[in-house]
């Protein structure tokens, strides 16, 4: 398995709050993200190099997480801690008695055998005991719903489905939410999978999720957006000297520092220096796609854009845009001059499946060119119709679960499960640099793997997937390196959404992103 250095691309990445996906990162480590392994590893050399007790990182983490609470309900009414046995469950006893002696309320949940807590997590247990902390234990009763519930039940160590009393205390803290109960998740919501934002049987549904020492990876991805609420990161005062030591995994891209990457144009600029991009697709039934892909590579700054579609849609294509150059082909040999007046090529919007798409496809792969590769595209590639199964420096590929579960000859479900891995290995058996599209889409190519956590629910439409291939086209098109013009294109596709969904999400289509495209990019 690949791992990601601590140095990715050239690019300077920094955490930022997202369009409702809050997270504040303003300390060391929050560029990067971690696996529950990588965690530990961090926990461990702070505790072992650093020379900071285990003790003092637990108490760093209940203040952390209690001043958290205390700053979005200055008034939590009664506090109800759910706890583990775990170390996890030792962060919820010292903020259950931080709230004792502040004339909180409280109630500790003690869910699990008291028996098997130790180390740390005993000493915790046993502070708040003696400060006078009430203990009962949780017996599958429904939770109090006028004030604060703090999820500290099972944190980053669960290798399994959630079950027992677990998860009746994870779905009693959902049903109490329903009714109007506030969550607080320590470190990360119960029952889901830190390492792949999988949801494991049951998950506490939080509105605020604060995080310590690493930011893990599955706090961004697949179900996560459901369940963390606003997500606050604390290095619990761990040394730089600790990051050095272990190679995070994954990087969570920001726009701004992407964008800080493009130059500004010249005074004396001219179309010939921002490149062509050729769209290829729309055969019948299908003109929009194409359309809509070459609409989104002239608004993110392409020199020239051409659309290479089927005879009957060519007039559509230049009623919606004229400044598209759209051209009618029926076979591949026509196709070609359209190849060598271009740059870059967009193949797959709106392809389709006939003897006319495997044509195109084969006239644009074997061109050599860079090309961006989606839809139907995608779906050729993996039946090794038009084009057979190879790896390519000087692609993007852009699949989405499906297409990529056929790309890897597997299941869709088995791609979300491991999305992480999934990305890995589309890209080591493809090349050039894969986008795996969905919640918390992944970037993988050169090695490296980055996530873009921008975006909302409301792109679950027709067509957004053709404005991202037409965005990063353009990118391409503007000498913008591979890795980075799809890692930056990604991100300016979810931040558009995001943008456009300002006026609501239902009903936010494909041709909502242009105008906000456009500002994004100034």
């Amino acid at each position: 398995m690949l791992e990601c250095s601590n140095h990715l691309m050239t690019w300077d990445l920094h955490l930022i709050e997202h369009p409702g996906k809050e997270v504040v990162g303003n300390m060391l480590g929050s560029e990067m993200l971690y696996t529950a392994q990588q965690t530990r590893a961090l926990d461990h050399c702070a505790i072992h190099q650093q020379g900071i007790p285990g003790i003092t990182l637990m108490s760093r983490a209940a203040r952390a997480a209690f001043d958290s609470l205390l700053e979005l309900w200055p008034q939590p009414g009664p506090l109800q801690v759910l706890c583990g046995t775990g170390n996890n469950g030792g962060d919820g006893f010292l903020i259950a008695d931080l709230a004792h002696k502040r004339g909180i309320a409280v109630t500790v949940l003690q869910l699990g055998d008291a028996q098997k807590i130790g180390g740390d997590a005993l000493r915790a247990r046993q502070q708040a005991l003696a400060n006078g902390v009430e203990f009962r234990a949780f017996e599958g009763a429904a939770l109090r719903t006028d004030g604060v519930i703090v999820d500290a039940m099972l944190g980053t160590g669960l290798g399994g489905e959630v079950r027992g009393v677990y998860r009746e205390a994870i779905e009693a803290v959902n049903a109490a939410t329903v009714a109007g109960a506030a969550v607080l998740a320590v470190d990360i919501p119960s029952g889901l999978c830190a390492d792949t934002g999988r949801v494991l049987g049951a998950a506490v549904r939080a509105d605020l999720t604060v995080t310590f020492i690493g930011m893990k990876r599955g706090l961004f991805t697949l179900d996560a957006a459901d369940h963390t609420g606003a997500i606050q990161f604390n290095d619990l005062g761990v040394g730089p000297e600790v990051y050095a030591q272990v190679a995070g995994d994954c990087q969570r891209l920001e726009l701004e520092s992407l964008l800080q990457r493009l130059p500004a144009r010249p005074a004396s600029a001219h179309k010939g220096l921002y490149g062509s991009v050729l769209v290829v697709g729309g055969d019948y039934g299908m003109a929009g796609a194409a359309a809509l892909a070459a609409e989104a590579a002239l608004r993110c700054g392409a020199g020239l854009v051409r659309a290479a579609t089927r005879a009957e849609h060519v007039a559509a294509l230049v009623a919606r845009t004229p400044e598209v150059m759209a051209h009618g082909v029926s076979s591949g040999p026509e196709l070609a001059p359209l190849i060598e007046s271009s740059e870059v090529l967009v193949v797959g919007p709106g392809l389709g499946q006939s003897p006319w798409s495997e044509q195109m496809l084969q006239a644009a792969a074997a061109s050599g060119k860079p090309l961006v590769l989606d839809a139907d595209g995608l779906n050729m590639l993996a039946a090794g119709r038009a084009i057979a199964a190879q790896r390519r420096d000087n692609w993007v590929l852009t699949p989405h679960p499906g297409e990529a579960g056929r790309l890897l000859h597997t299941a869709s479900a088995e791609v979300q499960a491991e999305r992480f891995a999934a990305a890995r290995a589309l890209w080591q058996r493809y090349g050039g640099a894969v986008v795996l599209k969905g919640s918390g889409s992944l970037i993988a190519g050169d090695g490296q793997l980055l996530l873009s956590d921008y975006g909302n629910p409301g792109m679950a439409s027709g067509g957004m997937g053709d404005v991202l291939s037409g965005v990063i086209g353009a990118l391409l098109a503007q000498h913008v390196p591979l890795p980075e013009a799809a890692a930056l294109g990604v991100c300016l596709h979810g931040a558009a959404a995001d943008a456009a969904a300002q006026q609501g999400q239902r009903g936010l289509a494909a041709t909502d992103l242009m105008p906000q495209l456009r500002a994004l990019l100034g």
